[in-house]
C-alpha cells in the first residue's frame, strides 16, 4: 500500500448517452454509461509534470480554476482511429492546502493508461533511460502492463489490450461467470466465498 502527501486520483462520468445495458435491472437513467478524464492532486506539480511530459510524452493543452486553485489538463495520443476526448486526458491540480491521503475503501489505487501490445519493451526501454523505475513487464494473462510511481507517488499503469478478455470464454459469454486467470484459480472458492451473487435480467446468476 502507498501514502503521497495531498495526493489522490478521481475519475468523472461521460455524460454523452449510450446504448441502455440489456442483461440488467438498473433504470437506464442510473446505468454506468461511461468513464470521462481520470484526475488527481498533487503537492508539487513540477515533478509529475516532468513525468507525465518526459515519462509518459503527455502534452499539456490548457488549465482552468479549480476552488481557488489551477488544473492542469495533459492529453495523450489517441489510438489510431479514435478522436481525442475525455479520455485521452488527466486533469492534475495543485493542492498544497490538502491532508495526507490514505488507502482504503472509495480511494483510487491506479489509473492505466493503454499501451499497444507491440510496444512494451520499447516502453520498459525509454522508462529505464528517462530513469523512472517500474515493475517491469507484469504478464496479467489477460493483458500485460508496465507499473510506475510518479514523484508524487501516484500510480501509473500502462496496460495492453491483448491478448484479451476473450481469451478463455467468448465475447457473448463475458460477464456471465467469475473468470479469474491460472495464477487464481487456486484461490477461486475463497474468492467466490466473499462476492455476493449477480443476477442478470434473462434469470442466469452470475
Amino acid at each position: 500500500m502507498w501514502t503521497a502527501p495531498a495526493s489522490r486520483w478521481w475519475t468523472t462520468w461521460e455524460k454523452a448517452p449510450r446504448a441502455a445495458q440489456p442483461l440488467t435491472d438498473v433504470p437506464v437513467e442510473y446505468q454506468i454509461q461511461g468513464l470521462g478524464y481520470s484526475g488527481f492532486t498533487v503537492p508539487d506539480l513540477g515533478p509529475t509534470r516532468a513525468f507525465l511530459e518526459t515519462g509518459l510524452h503527455l502534452r499539456e493543452i490548457r488549465t482552468y480554476p479549480t476552488e481557488g486553485f489551477t488544473t492542469h489538463v495533459f492529453q495523450m495520443n489517441a489510438a489510431p482511429g479514435e478522436g481525442q476526448g475525455p479520455h485521452t486526458e488527466l486533469h492534475v491540480t495543485e493542492r498544497g492546502d490538502l491532508p495526507r491521503s490514505r488507502p482504503g475503501a472509495g480511494s483510487v489505487h491506479h489509473v492505466a493508461l493503454r499501451l499497444r501490445d507491440s510496444d512494451v519493451l520499447a516502453w520498459l526501454l525509454h522508462l529505464e533511460q528517462a530513469g523512472y523505475g517500474n515493475s517491469g513487464r507484469v504478464d496479467r494473462y489477460y493483458f500485460q502492463s508496465i507499473y510506475i510511481r510518479d514523484p508524487n507517488g501516484l500510480v501509473v499503469e500502462l496496460a495492453t489490450d491483448g491478448p484479451g478478455f476473450a481469451t478463455d470464454e467468448t465475447a457473448g459469454q463475458l460477464g456471465q461467470r467469475l473468470a479469474l486467470p491460472p495464477f487464481l484459480e487456486p484461490r477461486r472458492a475463497t474468492i467466490e466465498a466473499h462476492l455476493r451473487p449477480l443476477t442478470l435480467s434473462q434469470g442466469d446468476p452470475a
